[in-house]
């Protein structure tokens, strides 16, 4: 039996390949708030030590992570690359995709501060060309330069045993995000719902996944408010998944993925897999993630995070978190 699957050439399944398993996704966290030794790594995250040095292998094998030695010592430490800094729009999206949605006492205290205009903000996913919010419906798919095939292997490094909830680390600001796209499956599901995907067959046809992993992959993003069933045959019974509106605001994190996957995960060099339209300007879309206060880029040189004096945000419909539009957060 073979290990590997062929599937259609992504720049989001090749990125998620890489980094999309629930504790390489949280070390990555974890390294943007300062932690690089090993012990650090496994107090703050809660990982076995063969858990945590499998990951932090994995992640050198990828380029995500250094491996130094401290100065002129024995000890080593674990640093980002340009690789692993270049996420940092997708962590980002993650965070306002947290906040949006769920009540995090933790994260709800934090102030996000842009240093170069000194104002808390939001961090908003815009059009480079117009300027204007992307919404997920207002973009057009066509195949690019690299709309091949993908040979993929079947066991990446992408489970957990332990779920990330237990993890003692008080900076999982967006576990809940984690929880969601940490597994090869629900991630690919949710990707292909932006392309108008809704039945059963319609992702069973573009995944090479067992029917009954898919059910449950089903049930799970139902479960977890992403999706919502429809009926659309009675006999036999037959549903529809549709995007709910917490599904539709993992848009803005799935395209900084996707963006960030074509800029590093394409081995072969053959050009983007997929290009994408803003209809709403009619121009290739280039997703910015800007400073709601200014308009500028952010990068992770610019923001400061200042526990203590972050918004307590309303919370909206069915335990979201409803932000007003017109004032960025700010303290209070």
């Amino acid at each position: 039996m073979t290990n590997k699957l062929l599937t259609r050439a992504s720049s989001i399944n090749r990125a998620l390949d890489q980094i999309g398993d629930k504790w390489c996704l949280l070390l990555i966290q974890e390294a943007f708030w300062g932690v690089n030794t090993f012990n650090e790594f496994m107090a703050t995250t809660g990982a076995s030590r063969g858990v945590l040095s499998d990951r932090l292998k994995w992640l050198q094998s990828v380029d995500c992570l250094a491996r130094v030695r401290a100065g002129r010592g024995k000890r080593m430490e674990y640093h980002l690359t340009p690789k692993s800094l270049d996420i940092y729009h997708t962590a980002l999206m993650a965070l306002a995709w947290e906040r949006r949605h769920f009540a995090t006492p933790g994260l709800d205290e934090i102030a996000l501060l842009h240093r170069l205009c000194g104002q808390a903000f939001r961090p908003v996913m815009r059009c480079r060309n117009c300027k204007e919010d992307i919404a997920v419906w207002d973009v057009d798919y066509r195949p690019g330069p690299g709309a091949t095939r993908d040979e993929r292997d079947k066991k990446v490094r992408r489970r957990s045993s332990i779920p990330i909830g237990k993890a003692p680390t008080s900076r999982a600001f967006y576990h809940n995000l984690i929880n969601v796209v940490g597994d090869r499956w629900t991630a690919n599901i949710i990707a292909l719902a932006f392309h108008g995907l809704t039945r059963f067959d319609q992702f069973h046809r573009e995944l090479p996944i067992a029917t009954n992993i898919l059910s449950d992959r089903l049930k799970f993003l139902v479960a977890e408010g992403i999706f919502s069933q429809e009926v659309y045959l009675e006999s036999p019974r037959r549903l529809e998944y549709r995007l709910t509106g917490r599904g539709e605001d993992t848009y803005p994190f799935f395209l900084a993925l996707l963006q960030w996957g074509d800029r590093w995960c394409d081995p072969e060099r053959a050009g983007k897999p997929m290009r994408l339209t803003h209809t709403s300007c009619g121009r290739a879309l280039v997703g910015q993630v800007v400073c709601s206060a200014c308009g500028g880029i952010l990068n992770a040189r610019e923001v400061q995070f200042r526990p203590g004096v972050g918004p307590r945000p309303a919370r909206g419909p069915h335990g979201g978190i409803r932000h007003p539009p017109a004032r960025p957060p700010g303290p209070r």
